[in-house]
């Protein structure tokens, strides 16, 4: 496990010395357990939502050229 330092101002630091106390673990501990939780809420955005991934490079000149035949609606 590494070490690193964090600068929070005095209320922070005192209610997240609360919180711990509390709860009966270490303000460490306390701050690990939130860096968790941040960690797993993050989702990475989507490089590509996979919208026109036809596997051609001439798309747009072949769509004004050859037209599907309409399927119904329904």
């Amino acid at each position: 496990m590494n070490r690193t330092t964090l600068s929070l101002d005095e209320d922070m630091r005192r209610r997240l010395r609360q919180i711990a106390a509390e709860r009966g673990i270490s303000m460490a501990a306390l701050i690990r357990e939130a860096i968790d939780e941040a960690v797993e809420r993050h989702a990475p955005k989507p490089r590509s939502l996979g919208i026109g991934a036809s596997g051609t490079s001439d798309t747009g000149r072949l769509a004004g050229e050859i037209r599907p035949a309409p399927r119904p609606w329904r």
